[in-house]
């Protein structure tokens, strides 16, 4: 115990240590550690490790892994050293030299294990507060009491939030083995007030522990009761947070099709592959961002160069995939416009399989062009990970997605409601007839109105990339539901199909948390068809003269 009173002094002073402490020093006390005997040897690691010093963290890891050696000089003296990048490296002073008789230094499952403690508590002054709360979880899991000096003492001078949350569980965790009962019980009841989940599956041991008092067993009744409860809303708060993404995928791919389905009546099959085209453009662009890639254009090779970007320069490309997913899907979509749609206006069944035949051929000209099997897009940093909120994961890429979706809403509404073409493609959509005798170009406005309708269907395949595959087949697994999400909202409503995503994607997720994913899948489903059962023309029916007449 008076080993771990003077370590916690020692970590208490690590940050000024390793700010102080020059490498030169570092490496003599390293070198000494591993020359001494047994006694002294574990003593001397603890002093190396409440450094704090990346290098003493290295060298004490591969000492550890057993990877570092002895070289008897002629004199008998023994030289530690590590090998690294194919050199040897002497410890003490860091330089290269030729071992004459390598062998490999002695580790004992005593001091690996004084090593493991060692690099533990480096990890609890770590400057990331990450790292110290990992690692003082750790700590506190092991139940060992030799760590509370240590944990006590960064206690007073630690100053995140979360941080001291942690250490106050860890120091609760280790005094639930108090013999003190009154100890125990102060312990039980800090855990309850933390709300701390890890410590459920201990406290529920102690319920049924013959080892236990009364008391502590009524007062770790009460604490899990509280922590059940607080578990529940934790569920329930991570299934309205993951039903919310879903939602908001399902309306970043559905935005468009309430454009070109909603508005402008068109049943267009070929949703799904314009969202693939996106989907493809962010692919091409992130590997024009990196080392290139390559194309087979009708059986020929296609070598398309790279910019071989690193760093914050190549994870950038998302940035530029953005408006180029919108770009490309939307020329995809005027040339559809403009080549097969503008034929078949207000013949619906020709127009659906006149797209889905559109479908069949662009399905195939991914095979031919980019190859039959998926491809894969990488996230950038700023979208990987996730974070913690009360005890609910939020990853940075649903988080970025609700807020995409949003801004796609907010910029469509302010098109539609806010600007002359907005006007315009109210009044073709509304009246084509009257719109065409007031002036208005139905012809030109009907292509960009379909052209936008695709760029939105591209940032929806340009998002589904950072959520998974890029293949031939992407569009297949969303035109439904995509369909399915603009009839519930109510056909050529936007703020309906805001409502209906939104809906859907909670109620899916609610209804695969109580089941499992195929049964709640199933029951979202036949909800809907009861629904429309119901309500035919969805949660807000449009009703005009034009489309009843």
């Amino acid at each position: 115990m008076l080993r771990f009173l003077l370590l916690a002094v020692l970590c208490w002073a690590a940050p000024v240590l390793a700010q102080t402490m020059p490498d030169s020093e570092v490496r003599t006390k390293l070198s000494a550690a591993i020359l001494a005997e047994d006694e002294a040897q574990e003593e001397l690691i603890q002093t190396v490790g409440a450094t704090g010093s990346p290098l003493a963290a290295e060298i004490l890891g591969l000492w550890r892994q057993g990877s570092v050696y002895l070289d008897t000089t002629a004199d008998g003296d023994k030289i530690p050293f590590i090998k690294k990048d194919g050199a040897s490296l002497r410890i003490d002073t860091g330089a290269a030299f030729t071992p004459e008789s390598p062998t490999e230094a002695e580790t004992s499952s005593k001091l690996r294990k004084s090593i493991r403690t060692a690099l533990d508590l480096m990890e609890v002054a770590d400057p990331d507060p990450k790292t110290r709360a990992s690692a003082i979880q750790k700590l506190g899991g092991t139940q060992n009491d030799e760590y509370l000096p240590v944990l006590k003492v960064r206690l007073e001078m630690e100053t995140d939030k979360k941080v001291r949350k942690a250490l106050e569980a860890a120091i609760a965790t280790i005094d639930l083995t108090n013999e003190d009962d009154a100890v125990c019980i102060a312990a039980i009841q800090k855990l309850g007030t933390l709300k701390n989940l890890a410590s459920m599956d201990t406290l529920k041991a102690m319920i049924t522990s013959e080892e236990e008092s009364d008391a502590a067993k009524a007062e770790a009744q009460k604490a899990v009761s509280i922590l059940e409860s607080y578990s529940r809303w934790v569920n329930a708060g991570g299934t309205l947070f993951s039903g919310i993404s879903a939602g908001s995928v399902l309306l970043v791919v559905a935005l468009g099709l309430a454009i070109t389905f909603g508005l402008m009546g068109v049943i267009n099959m070929a949703h799904g592959e314009i969202m693939a085209v996106g989907a493809y453009t962010t692919y091409f662009v992130q590997n024009i961002f990196g080392g290139g890639l390559s194309l087979s254009m009708f059986g020929q090779g296609l070598k398309i160069p790279g910019m071989n970007l690193t760093g914050s320069a190549y994870q950038s490309y998302f940035i530029w995939a953005i408006p180029a997913s919108f770009l490309t899907a939307a020329l995809v979509g005027i040339a559809l416009e403009r080549g097969v749609i503008r034929f078949l206006y207000k013949r619906p069944l020709e127009s659906l399989l006149a797209t889905w035949g559109i479908s069949l051929i662009l399905q195939q000209l991914f095979k031919l062009v980019v190859g039959p099997n998926n491809v894969s897009v990488s996230s950038p940093t700023y979208l990987s990970g996730s974070f913690i909120v009360s005890d609910v994961s939020l990853g940075y890429n649903r988080v970025f997605v609700i807020c995409f979706a949003a801004a796609i809403v907010f910029c469509t509404w302010m098109l539609l409601t806010k600007t002359r073409l907005g006007l315009f493609i109210r009044a073709v959509m509304q009246n084509r007839q009257m719109a065409a005798c007031m002036g208005v170009r139905t012809e030109r406005v009907n292509m960009l109105t379909f052209g936008f309708g695709s760029g939105l269907a591209g940032l929806g395949g340009a998002f589904l990339s950072q959520l998974g595959n890029v293949g031939p087949n992407l569009g297949q697994d969303y035109i439904v539901d995509s369909f399915m999400t603009v009839v519930v909202g109510g056909v050529g409503n936007l703020i309906g199909t805001v409502c209906s995503a939104i809906g859907i994607g909670t109620a899916a997720q609610s209804l695969q948390a109580v089941t499992d994913p195929s049964m709640g899948k199933v029951l979202a489903l036949g909800s809907i068809i009861l629904f429309l059962l119901w309500r035919p023309g969805g949660l807000f029916p449009t009703r005009t003269r034009s489309l009843e007449g």
